[in-house]
């Protein structure tokens, strides 16, 4: 099975946030990130399962909630806007 052209530009946005450099131009807020982390998961595992986290686990839990946010997503529509994210940074810090 061939990768479609929006699942390798998928791939290499992923592969593009993995290996930014810690020191480099932009630094994601705490939000930016957990979008990030919220379409990752959604384009590669669907919607969120499980029930949410507890209070004593905040991390977990606003990892949870995000994922939560954009539930009922495609797989193709959670790709194409973290390709769309990537690219609005790229245009912004180089």
């Amino acid at each position: 099975m061939t990768m479609s052209d929006l699942e390798r530009r998928f791939q290499e946005a992923v592969d593009k946030v993995r290996h930014a450099p810690a020191d480099g131009a932009f630094k994601p807020s705490n939000d930016f990130k957990l979008k990030m982390y919220a379409l990752y998961r959604q384009a590669t595992d669907g919607d969120v399962t499980g029930r949410k986290p507890g209070m004593l686990n905040p991390v977990e839990r606003y990892k949870w909630q995000a994922w939560k946010d954009v539930e009922g997503q495609s797989r193709e529509q959670a790709m194409a806007a973290y390709i769309a994210e990537v690219e609005a940074v790229e245009a912004q810090y180089g």
